[in-house]
């Protein structure tokens, strides 16, 4: 039933076709739906979200890196079509270097949109994106119950073709022959609002594809349903026979690095301390070349010039917290800064809010001083 997003869909097919009735959208319809989504994400910020349909995976792509997502599921009953895809979903060397604030998971299950499962139970946002036109009536009427009924999320996204639209294309009957129906504005808005009725929810409609200049009275291409529920939701169910209902199949599952994972974390913390202190070494021994040595108006002899770093901008209360901290200072060839002057810098502070946390993270990994009050290294790196 769930089909690839970017199958051979008449609508977003750019492609050549009969002068007299070419449309083509840019971006293409499809990118325009996930676009869609992607707002949505960024105004709501959900935490977990589920994609029935998901085919190819690509809308679970678009959306994966916004940070306030902690569980995103795709769904579909094509099993081939997710596996070939799932590569595009694993974390890059890059969400290593930079990790997300909170724990992220992506799981994608081998299963039907009208099959119930209680690991899609308590989500904020579920979306079905060409979806219910691949429905056959029996499934169609089972839709409703299963998403709004059973699963209940704060909020569902439904999208599907608007007939209206389809004299503008070439001679077709359906735009896809997989497709069992395909609904006019009214015929969707009528059943959408019946659903939100009988399940108590709201719902908004819009869609995407501008129609072509003259023709504004056929509507959107897509249409949507953005549907709300009214009030708070109901408890997540907890009977046995409920919370045990598993139906769908693991097909693929990855979480990425964050810093709720201690190793993580300290990875993090450890390569921003060390950037930072050599950034400070280097400012030290550029100053050298300044006024001459044992001048008191030296920038190192008065303290100051220690905090120059070329990088992010500091905010007037970011500067002066970093002044206020213990300065940088040399004895002999070694070259000490104060985990609390490291602490001010606000990269070090989002990994750890404290110096006791800093030390126990540091410790072994980078050199600290006798009293573990400062990372400490040598003024010249031979090295280097």
């Amino acid at each position: 039933m769930e089909q690839n997003k970017e199958g051979n869909n008449v609508a977003d097919d750019n492609s050549d076709l009969p002068t007299k009735k070419t449309i083509n959208f840019f971006p293409p319809l499809y990118r325009q739906r996930y676009s869609f989504v992607n707002d949505l994400v960024n105004q709501h910020k959900p935490k977990k979200v589920a994609d029935l349909g998901c085919g190819n995976a690509l809308l679970i792509q678009t959306i994966k890196s916004h940070s306030c997502l902690e569980l995103i599921v795709g769904v579909d009953i094509n099993e081939d079509k997710i596996v070939s895809r799932r590569c595009k979903l694993s974390p890059f060397s890059g969400d290593y270097l930079s990790p997300r604030d909170l724990n992220l998971s992506i799981i994608l299950y081998h299963g039907s949109a009208v099959e119930r499962d209680s690991r899609l139970l308590g989500f904020d946002l579920v979306t079905c994106i060409e979806l219910i036109e691949h429905l056959d009536s029996q499934d169609l009427a089972r839709f409703p119950k299963v998403v709004f009924g059973y699963l209940s999320p704060a909020m569902v996204v439904i999208s599907t073709p608007n007939s209206d639209f389809n004299p503008l294309f070439p001679v077709v009957t359906l735009r896809d022959a997989d497709h069992k129906f395909e609904w006019n504005r009214e015929q969707f808005q009528t059943w959408a609002l019946g659903v939100a009725s009988s399940y108590n929810y709201s719902v908004e409609f819009t869609g995407v594809g501008e129609p072509p200049e003259g023709a504004g009275n056929v509507g959107y291409c897509t249409q949507i349903g953005v549907f709300r529920k009214i009030g708070a939701r109901a408890a997540t169910p907890c009977a046995k026979e409920q919370c045990g209902e598993h139906v769908y199949k693991v097909v693929y599952s990855v979480s990425y690095p964050s810093l709720q994972q201690k190793e993580v974390r300290k990875l993090a913390l450890v390569n921003e301390v060390s950037r930072q202190v050599q950034s400070l070494r280097q400012s030290y021994i550029s100053s050298l070349s300044g006024p001459q040595r044992g001048d008191p108006h030296r920038p190192e002899a008065r303290g100051n010039g220690l905090t120059a770093f070329s990088g992010p901008v500091f905010t007037e209360l970011e500067k002066l917290n970093i002044e206020k901290s213990p300065k940088p200072f040399c004895l002999g060839n070694k070259f000490y800064v104060p985990l609390e002057r490291l602490l001010a810098y606000p990269k070090v502070n989002r990994l750890c809010d404290n110096v006791e946390t800093m030390r126990a993270l540091l410790a072994g990994s980078v050199r600290l001083s006798r009293d573990s009050s400062a990372v400490t290294l040598d003024l010249q790196d031979e090295s280097q």
